[in-house]
């Protein structure tokens, strides 16, 4: 049986409260081709907006890590992850730090999408931190107005054909 070669596989990780960041994965998916697993809480977070604001900022606050679900995909069978986060209180969701301190990206090429309603803050320094023993490359910043992109089109296909 000849063995296939997997070098140079993609995979779209991504975790997505209120749907802007699974938009974009869905996007890259739709014109790259790539595998694509979303990372899910196991109790998801409830209640309003607001109120899940306010968890999310004591979550980032003591450093909490949700326990999420397992994911679909063996990550070994990839070389290039193209990690998908909301910003939560200027850095990445809680769910996405549960998934950076269970899984090993190193030697990987990590390319960040971050979703945000304002400002980036420190999101991209703090994967680069999660994921020293990675190529953390390319990143983006995408803007959104409630579920409106800020960004143009032609820019986010720009960023996803350098991909």
């Amino acid at each position: 049986m000849e063995e296939i070669n997997i070098m140079g596989k993609k995979l779209i990780i991504y975790y997505s409260y209120t749907n802007n960041t699974k938009k974009i994965a869905k996007q890259i998916q739709k014109d790259t081709g790539a595998d694509i697993c979303e990372i899910e809480t196991v109790i998801p977070y409830s209640g309003d907006y607001n109120a899940v604001v306010d968890q999310g900022k004591q979550e980032i606050d003591c450093g909490y890590k949700p326990e999420i679900k397992q994911i679909s995909v063996n990550l070994a069978d990839y070389d290039t992850i193209i990690l998908g986060t909301p910003v939560w209180w200027y850095t990445y969701a809680p769910a996405v730090a549960t998934f950076l301190s269970q899984y090993d990206l190193s030697g990987k090429k990590v390319i960040p999408f971050v979703t945000n309603g304002g400002w980036l803050g420190h999101t991209i320094k703090d994967i680069e931190k999660a994921c020293k023993n990675s190529k953390v490359i390319n990143s983006i910043d995408i803007k959104f107005n409630t579920d409106k992109m800020v960004l143009s089109e032609a820019k986010l296909k720009n960023w996803i054909d350098s991909l």
